[in-house]
């Protein structure tokens, strides 16, 4: 009996979109995953898809997949647990629905995901900030969009895919302005305006009319930006950015390191990384030590703080004021 199609259509249908609500990208996400093992077992069985049978896909067969994403594909390491946990929920809705594959499916639940090395994120500094502000030619319409939207997204942090689904009724520019997001696990967040935000924002929405549902930050088309469309909107006004920054050509800047370089920003000007983990949406404030380790300004404070080894303890005395006068000359 064909028990993958059945399957397959019953976790999308039952399982991500029925019970557990998941986002579109979560769905996309999933689909991606499993269109690209299905491929491979085609390749390498030479049957297709719809002829496929759950005991195809054995943990031999999996860990062969996913050895061919890093080898021949390319992807990362973070990409390939990304695609090896769309499969791991695919096999525990399998569990459920099949326990008579008990021994097959916890083969292939038992496949590890692989350990990453964890750089120090990138982020802007107040100079790269305000050259990337200053880039879009705001005499043009497109200009004075993307001048908003890289306003707003250093300002607040959002995410691309928040950016993405802003429509004008998520911005209130009135007493205690703010814009309000759903984000990642459908938690809805308000995250509160500059003065400076509010004012570019109230321009753009006076140029932009329409009506409240209509996209914040719309394409040529009148229809929303892609995340493909804002990562180039990006990449293009950084390399105009870095002709007057040189600075900027060393990083690899794209709409994330933006919400970074709010979380700097906010870090360096001594908001708690309790306080930017509510701003950001994240689920674990321990998510938010990133930002720490990456701050070099802040280690070099605390270093200054100590003393070297042999250092004799004491009060600092200040020295003889003339002395102090006439080594300031």
């Amino acid at each position: 009996m064909n028990t993958l199609a059945p399957l397959l259509e019953a976790f999308f249908t039952e399982r991500l979109i029925g019970q557990r609500q998941a986002s579109p990208h979560t769905i996309a996400a999933y689909r991606d995953t499993l269109c690209l093992l299905l491929r491979f077992v085609q390749h390498q069985t030479g049957r297709a898809p719809h002829q496929l049978t759950l005991t195809d896909l054995d943990a031999p067969l999996i860990g062969a997949f996913l050895d061919h994403l890093e080898s021949e594909r390319g992807v990362s390491v973070r990409t390939r647990n990304a695609r090896l946990t769309a499969i791991r929920s695919l096999f525990h809705f399998a569990a459920y629905r099949h326990p008579e594959h008990a021994a097959l499916i916890g083969r292939v639940l038992a496949i590890p995901s692989k350990r990453t090395d964890k750089a120090l994120v990138t982020f802007l500094t107040d100079e790269e900030m305000n050259a990337l502000l200053a880039s879009p030619d705001r005499s043009t319409r497109i200009g004075r969009r993307d001048h908003a939207l890289l306003v707003l997204a250093l300002q607040t942090g959002l995410r691309v895919s928040e950016l993405t689904s802003l429509n004008r009724a998520d911005i209130e520019l009135g007493t205690g302005g703010h814009v309000r997001v759903t984000g990642k696990g459908r938690k809805e967040r308000i995250t509160p305006l500059r003065q400076d935000t509010r004012a570019v924002l109230r321009a753009w929405l006076t140029e932009r009319a329409g009506t409240t549902g209509d996209p914040l930050f719309p394409g040529p088309t009148g229809t929303r930006l892609s995340r493909d469309a804002i990562r180039r909107l990006v990449e293009r006004h950084v390399a105009t950015a870095a002709t007057v920054c040189a600075s900027l050509k060393t990083k690899d800047v794209t709409p994330h390191v933006l919400r970074h370089s709010c979380a700097m920003n906010l870090l360096r000007h001594g908001v708690d990384t309790t306080t930017i983990a509510l701003w950001f949406g994240h689920e674990d404030a321990r998510t938010t030590q990133i930002y720490l380790h990456a701050d070099l300004g802040m280690k070099e404070q605390a270093l200054a703080r100590t003393a070297a080894p042999n250092t004799s303890p004491g009060r600092y005395r200040p020295p003889d004021q003339l002395i102090a006068f006439l080594e300031s000359l």
